[in-house]
């Protein structure tokens, strides 16, 4: 990580526990936001008005938090609007990596080695964690936010001046639910997976996994309709999403939550196909990148090795092209 705009240490994914060995995630900590005007967002200083090619997001395609983002560029419009830079999935000494890794992109503004030379040079004593996403404004040189919720919100709203506006990911009659739904989810499943996979204490990693397993039964029972709320798309289905495709592929076995796979609910697989089908969100997701990413993880897996499966998501994505 650095501190005061140094690199310190080799990478290692716990980036904190508590006594009882809970996994703790490191908290975003630039979180500025783009308005129609330039005008400050809900956070943050303002500034950084929605304009076509201005802004450049950098993403991991194993990273769930990234894939957010990617899923509202795409669904939003913003393709020409908000350039993509793809960084190498396998986790280095120092984090991640720019080019190397088919699929992946060297740095094309600075040509930085690694993520975190972006985090100095947009504050030179930057304390924490290089993560992605990274939002960043070309115009002035600087970051905008590495918070991914933050800029799924602003990619749904901030530019809808220059693109068409639908579909609307957090429409204001179901704010309140999709809030609700997403404290959970996230809890219990998003960062749950987490905190399975990286406890250091067996009474942590059981409370995960129960956890983890309550939110799919529950995700189960009550998935009726075409989308979690009815017939419509929210941003509640994209935070899903990400963390389905990832499950029987790495967090089923590395993770080790692996009482079930998300093969073994028919609601949520069918829901998990209808999402990929989406126009152009197949693009999105690299099984590749996230296999490598996820067990390049030395902690989790110290020889590297990469498995061949799961068959069945190899399947589903072969369909969607």
């Amino acid at each position: 990580m650095l501190v005061n705009g140094t690199w310190t240490t080799d990478w290692h994914p716990v980036q904190a526990k508590d006594d009882k060995g809970r996994f703790i995630r490191q908290q975003s900590s630039i979180r500025n936001w783009i308005t129609a005007d330039g005008a400050p967002g809900p956070s943050g200083k303002g500034g950084f008005r929605a304009e076509a090619g201005r802004y450049r997001l950098y993403v991991a395609l194993i990273c769930p938090w990234a894939s957010r983002t990617l899923m509202a560029r795409k669904l939003k419009g913003l393709e020409r609007l908000i350039a993509i830079t793809v960084v190498n999935p396998v986790l280095s000494s120092e984090g991640w990596a720019f080019g190397g890794y088919p699929g992946a992109d060297s740095d094309p503004l600075y040509a930085a080695s690694h993520l975190h030379h972006l985090y100095t040079r947009a504050d030179g004593s930057y304390t924490g964690r290089a993560t992605v996403p990274v939002l960043w404004d070309e115009a002035t040189g600087t970051m905008v936010s590495n918070e991914s919720a933050d800029i799924l919100r602003m990619f749904n709203t901030a530019f809808a001046d220059l693109v068409p506006g639908t579909p609307d990911l957090y429409p204001a009659d179901l704010a309140g639910q999709i809030d609700a739904l997403n404290a959970e989810v996230y809890d219990l499943l998003n960062n749950g997976v987490y905190k399975a996979g990286f406890a250091s204490t067996q009474s942590a990693y059981d409370e995960a996994v129960a956890g983890v397993f309550q939110m799919l039964d529950r995700l189960e029972a009550g998935l009726t309709g075409t989308y979690l709320f009815g017939d419509r798309l929210t941003e509640a289905d994209i935070r899903l999403f990400v963390t389905l495709i990832r499950f029987d592929a790495a967090y089923h076995g590395l993770f080790k939550t692996n009482l079930r796979r998300v093969a073994d609910y028919p609601r949520l697989s069918a829901y998990m196909g209808r999402i990929l089908r989406l126009p152009g969100l197949r693009e999105t997701v690299s099984l590749d990148h996230i296999k490598a990413g996820y067990y390049s993880i030395k902690a989790l897996n110290p020889n590297g090795i990469v498995p061949a499966g799961p068959g069945h998501v190899t399947a589903l994505l072969e369909t969607v092209r």
